[in-house]
């Protein structure tokens, strides 16, 4: 064999194991977002806990991931990515047991919080080591794998979570994650290529200002239910939250090397993608937080019921998403990103039309369906548009800025549409319940509908990551 031929399959070898670890350890950390729906039931009876005890059981992983994602993108690319991944791995294999050994609800959102810091190391993490291990043209198919095996994991939590809560318990929705965890952490050691980036200094001012401005807000909209919008705890958590938020985007302006610089929002790409992302999982977390409830409580599903009825909506990234990341190299990820949007929004539409005490699993089908088909769409396009909107040395803080403001955007999801929820309802009986849910399925859906029309502001060009004098990245036009 000729020593071009033994690079070539060095090479492919290499990247079809950077896509093997990365997609395992991205599936690890997503399926935790929402794997606690459908076991809340069962989590509550055995643990206790009133309903801002069970958003925090969701929130504190989700917002701990949030807040600490660019923090973790940015230690990795000064520390090494790989070296940076196994820490990250390692700390959510063992917060993951912890979560399995709770013997409390305190504890267990304990567990679930420093779960969320190894995720946060960890996650953004998986897109940039990929990147770096696949050749440029096949790129857009790997995301699409890689994003296909991210949405089926967000979104199948629920059907996971129920299936091990009825069958075995709930403690194994995290003991799941050891052997996982275990068997990987050999495989990135050898099969993992170190790199790193820029190697600039660690923003600690940045991660505290966002950390104390995203828990301030969430913690104000989770307790605003049940101690009042006029409380003053849960206005000092709002105003003290958007003011530390207001601090940390002055910080990215003027700061030196900050950990999300401000200037990368001049990109409409860049801008559009990431508020889009943030819009979509809004509406998304917060709807399949209500949804698994609402097949259980009010329906009378199973755990395992409630998540099988939802495969139409859950199982459709498998099928779709490395589709629309082959069609987001053919025609650009745009129109791809925007149609999965505007069907996302149009299936929690429908489901909120439909909704009722009595509601058939027949007249709940075309929502799901639509809503999977939607979400499909989403995933590995807007991988592709996030690491193909800024240079190749910015990669890593784009994966981790995206990926916390998706993760920003499920806790406010939750917070938010909980709240709606419980100001027109509640979980005294069934039509109560659906009195609560059906504007907050409205609020969903509107979130999402946003998110697409913000897919359409990106430009109809697609930047390149040759290095280029101005600060923003130099885009170049799409091939028809």
């Amino acid at each position: 064999m000729s020593e071009a031929k033994q690079q070539n399959t060095a090479t492919r070898g290499g990247a079809v194991w950077a896509l093997v670890i990365t997609s395992v350890a991205g599936f690890m950390a997503a399926l935790d977002n929402l794997v606690v729906t459908t076991a809340l039931p069962s989590i509550r009876e055995d643990l206790g806990g009133a309903l801002d005890d069970l958003e925090w059981t969701v929130s504190a992983y989700t917002l701990t991931f949030a807040v600490l994602l660019m923090f973790g993108a940015a230690l990795g690319d000064r520390f090494g990515r790989r070296r940076l991944f196994l820490v990250g791995l390692t700390v959510f294999t063992g917060a993951s047991a912890a979560a399995a050994m709770a013997s409390g609800i305190e504890s267990l959102i304990a567990a679930r919080a420093v779960q969320g810091v190894g995720a946060a190391i960890m996650m953004p993490l998986t897109l940039t080591l990929l990147t770096a291990a696949v050749p440029a043209a096949k790129r857009g198919m790997a995301y699409g794998i890689w994003g296909a095996v991210n949405g089926l994991a967000v979104a199948s939590g629920p059907l996971i979570g129920g299936s091990l809560t009825e069958h075995v318990s709930w403690h194994w929705i995290f003991w799941l994650n050891v052997p996982l965890g275990l068997a990987l952490l050999p495989l990135a050691r050898l099969r993992l290529k170190e790199s790193h980036g820029s190697g600039a200094p660690l923003d600690v001012v940045g991660t505290v200002l966002a950390s104390g401005g995203l828990f301030g807000i969430v913690y104000g909209l989770v307790r605003a239910p049940i101690d009042g919008w006029t409380s003053p705890v849960v206005l000092l958590g709002l105003f003290a939250g958007a003011a530390l938020l207001a601090a940390f985007v002055r910080h990215g302006i003027h700061a030196e090397n900050p950990m999300l610089p401000m200037r990368l929002f001049r990109s409409r790409a860049f801008a559009g993608i990431n508020a889009a992302s943030l819009l979509m999982f809004l509406g998304m977390f917060g709807s399949i937080f209500l949804l698994s409830q609402f097949m259980q409580g009010v329906l009378g599903y199973s755990p395992t019921e409630a998540g099988l009825r939802m495969l139409p909506w859950t199982g459709m990234p498998m099928l779709i998403a490395p589709v629309a990341g082959y069609l987001s190299d053919r025609i650009g990820g745009r129109p791809v990103v925007a149609a999965g949007l505007f069907l996302q929004a149009a299936g929690l539409a429908y489901y909120a039309l439909t909704v009722a005490a009595d509601v058939s699993y027949t007249a709940q089908l075309p929502a799901l369906v639509i809503s999977g088909v939607g979400m499909s769409l989403y995933f590995a396009p807007a991988s592709n548009l996030v690491m193909s909107s800024v240079r190749t040395h910015e990669q890593g803080i784009a994966s981790g800025s995206n990926n916390a403001l998706r993760e920003v955007g499920g806790a406010l999801g939750i917070a938010i549409m909980s709240s709606i929820f419980s100001a027109s309802g509640g979980y005294d009986s069934a039509q109560h319940f659906v009195d609560g849910i059906r504007p907050a399925l409205w609020v969903g859906a509107a979130a999402v509908a946003v998110a697409g029309a913000a897919t359409l502001c990106i430009p109809r060009r697609r930047p390149t990551t040759d290095v280029v004098q101005d600060a923003r990245p130099a885009p170049v036009l799409e091939s028809a």
